[in-house]
C-alpha cells in the first residue's frame, strides 16, 4: 500500500476512534492500564485517566499528547475510598463532557493463606475490585444506553474461571467481574452498548511482582508463560471495539479457561489445591 494510502487509513481509524467519544480508564498509571491508555491514544480517543499516583498520570498524559496528539485529562483519586467513584464521575463529566467508553481496570491483589491476611486488606480489595467497578459502571452506563452508543471494558482475570488457593479473594472478585459482564452483555443486547470482559493470565506487571513475592509456586513459572501488557491491551481494545463479550489473551490461557469450564468443579478445585500444596 502506498505511503499516502497508509496515512489516510491511519487517519480514518483515528477519526472512527475519536467519534466513539472520550474513554475513561481507571488504574491507568502503570501495567495493563497504562498500555490500554496507549492503545486508545493510538486510535485517536480523547482520554480521561484515573489512578492514585498524580505524578505518574501526568507523565503518561504528557507522553500520549506528545506522541499521538490526543486530549488527555487526569484525575488523581483512590477509587476504594468512600465517595471515590462518585468524585471521579463528577470530575470526568464536568463542563458537560461525555464519557463514551469506560475501562474498569483498577484492581489490587492479595496473596497467601486467607487466615493470615489482614481483614482490612481483604476489604480494600473487595472495595476496589468489586464495589468501585460496579459503581463506576452503574453511574456511567445509563447515559450510554440513553445515547444508544457506548462500550465498557472490565478487566477480569484468567483466575475468574477457577478457584485459586492463596489468591482466593482476588480470584473471587474477578469471578464477580466476569459474571456481571456476561449478564450485562445480554441485558444490553440491541441497545448500541456492549460490555467486554478481558481475562488475562499472568502478565509482566507490578502486580505480577507482588504475586510472585507472595507465592513460591508462581515464582517458579517460566518467563515465557507471562504475557506482555502491550499485547494484552491490544487484544482487549480489539475485543471491545468488536463487541466481544469475553476475551482471553494467549492460546495457553484460552486452553486453561476452556479446561476449567468443562471439568467438574471438584476436580478443578482439587488440582488447584494440590498444585498449591505441592509447590507452595
Amino acid at each position: 500500500m502506498p505511503a499516502s494510502k497508509k496515512a489516510s487509513s491511519r487517519q480514518s481509524t483515528r477519526r472512527r476512534g475519536a467519534d466513539l467519544g472520550r474513554a475513561l480508564i481507571t488504574g491507568a498509571s502503570a501495567g495493563i492500564g497504562a498500555e490500554l491508555a496507549r492503545e486508545f491514544a493510538r486510535h485517536g480517543h480523547p482520554l480521561t485517566l484515573v489512578a492514585r499516583r498524580k505524578e505518574a498520570l501526568a507523565a503518561l498524559a504528557a507522553e500520549l499528547t506528545r506522541e499521538h496528539g490526543v486530549d488527555v485529562k487526569t484525575i488523581a483519586q483512590d477509587l476504594a475510598a468512600p465517595g471515590g467513584p462518585a468524585a471521579v464521575v463528577k470530575a470526568a463529566q464536568a463542563g458537560g463532557e461525555t464519557i463514551g467508553i469506560l475501562v474498569n481496570n483498577a484492581g489490587i491483589v492479595d496473596t497467601g493463606p486467607f487466615v493470615q491476611a489482614a481483614t482490612e486488606r481483604l476489604l480494600a480489595l473487595v472495595d476496589l475490585n468489586v464495589r468501585a467497578m460496579t459503581e463506576m459502571t452503574s453511574r456511567l452506563l445509563p447515559g450510554m444506553v440513553e445515547r444508544g452508543a457506548g462500550r465498557v471494558l472490565n478487566v477480569s482475570s484468567l483466575s475468574a474461571f477457577q478457584p485459586v488457593p492463596t489468591m482466593g479473594t482476588y480470584a473471587a472478585s474477578k469471578v464477580f467481574v466476569l459474571s456481571l459482564t456476561e449478564a450485562l452483555s445480554e441485558e444490553l443486547h440491541g441497545t448500541g452498548v456492549s460490555v467486554t470482559a478481558l481475562c488475562p493470565g499472568f502478565t509482566q506487571t507490578d502486580m505480577m511482582d507482588e504475586i510472585q513475592a507472595g507465592s513460591a509456586a508462581i515464582r517458579k513459572l517460566p518467563q515465557q508463560m507471562l504475557s506482555k501488557p502491550a499485547d494484552v491491551a491490544a487484544l482487549g481494545y480489539r475485543a471491545l471495539m468488536a463487541g466481544q463479550t469475553v476475551a482471553v489473551p494467549g492460546l495457553p490461557n484460552q486452553l486453561t479457561a476452556a479446561w476449567a469450564q468443562v471439568t467438574p468443579r471438584w476436580l478443578t478445585r482439587a488440582v488447584a489445591g494440590f498444585a498449591t500444596r505441592a509447590r507452595g
